[in-house]
C-alpha cells in the first residue's frame, strides 16, 4: 500500500484529483483528427487552465493538470509529457457546478505555464517534479516560443523561457545538478542544487544542446548544436563548444549576397 500511495502522490494532489484527471484524459485523450483536438479544447478545462481557444493532439499526457495552464493558441503535439509536479496548495472555494468537480488547486511555485501561441512539440517533456518543496521550481514559458521535439526540461529549480525563443530537436535545460564532493559518500547521499535556467527573448537553441542549472541565456544568443552551456552566454552573442564559448557576437552584419533568405 505505501508503494500505491507513493506512486499517487506523484501524479497528482488527492486521489480525487487523480481519479478526475485520469478519467477526463482516458475518455478524451485518444480521440483522433480534428474532432479529437475539439472534443480535448473544451473537455480539457475540467482539469487544467485554458485561457482561450488550444489545440491538444491525442497521446499528450498530463500529471499535476490542475496546475498547468495554456495561453491562447497553444499548440501541444503527439507524445508531449507534462508533469508540473508537487503537491498543490489547498484551492479556492467554487460556487454552482464547479463545486460538484474536483477543484483546480492555486497555482503554487511550482507548475508549468504556456504563453500565447507557443508550440510543444511531439515528445517534448516539460517535466517540474518538485518532491522536495522547492522554493522556485516551476517552467514558464513566453508567447511565440518553440519548444522542439524530444526536448527534456527539468524544471526543479525553475525554467523561465522568454517570447521567441525556439529550441531544436533533442535540446536538453536541466535546472537542477547533483552534490557529489564527498567521494566517501555515493552522490545519491548528497544532495542536489536548484538554482534556475533564464532564457532570456529570441533565443535560439540548436540541436542536441544541453544547458545546465544556474545558467542565463542572453536576449537574442545563439547556442551551436551539440554545445554544453555551462555559464551565462552574452546578449546577442554565438557559443559553441563543449564546454560553450563564445565564438561570435551578432553585430547586424547583413548574410553574403548569394545566401537566400526566406521569411
Amino acid at each position: 500500500m505505501s508503494g500505491l500511495r507513493l506512486y499517487l502522490s506523484r501524479q497528482a494532489g488527492s486521489l480525487g484529483r487523480y481519479l478526475w484527471e485520469q478519467a477526463v484524459q482516458t475518455l478524451c485523450g485518444w480521440i483522433p483528427t480534428v474532432a479529437g483536438i475539439g472534443v480535448r479544447a473544451l473537455a480539457y478545462r475540467l482539469i487544467m487552465r485554458l485561457e482561450g481557444t488550444v489545440a491538444i493532439e491525442r497521446g499528450v499526457r498530463l500529471r499535476f493538470a490542475g496546475q498547468i495552464t495554456l495561453g491562447r493558441g497553444v499548440y501541444l503535439d503527439e507524445g508531449v509529457y507534462l508533469h508540473a509536479g508537487g503537491a498543490p496548495r489547498s484551492a479556492s472555494p467554487l460556487r454552482g457546478r464547479e463545486a460538484l468537480l474536483p477543484p483546480l488547486p492555486r497555482q503554487r511555485a511550482g507548475g508549468i505555464e504556456i504563453g500565447e501561441n507557443s508550440f510543444i512539440m511531439h515528445h517534448a517533456e516539460l517535466h517540474v517534479y518538485n518532491f522536495r518543496d522547492l522554493p522556485h521550481a516551476g517552467i514558464q514559458i513566453g508567447r511565440d516560443s518553440l519548444i522542439g521535439e524530444f526536448n527534456v526540461l527539468r524544471g526543479q529549480g525553475g525554467i523561465t523561457i522568454g517570447d521567441r525563443v525556439y529550441t531544436s530537436p533533442l535540446v536538453q535545460l536541466a535546472a537542477v545538478n547533483h552534490v557529489f564532493s564527498d567521494p566517501a559518500r555515493s552522490f545519491a547521499e548528497q544532495g542536489i542544487t536548484a538554482e534556475g535556467i533564464v532564457v532570456e527573448d529570441d533565443v535560439w537553441i540548436g540541436a542536441g544542446a544541453i544547458v545546465t542549472d544556474g545558467v542565463r541565456l542572453g536576449r537574442g544568443a545563439v547556442v551551436a548544436a551539440g554545445a554544453v552551456v555551462t555559464r551565462d552566454v552574452p546578449p546577442h552573442s554565438v557559443v559553441a563548444g563543449v564546454p560553450a564559448r563564445v565564438v561570435k557576437t551578432i553585430t547586424g552584419d547583413e548574410p553574403p549576397p548569394e545566401t537566400e533568405v526566406y521569411f
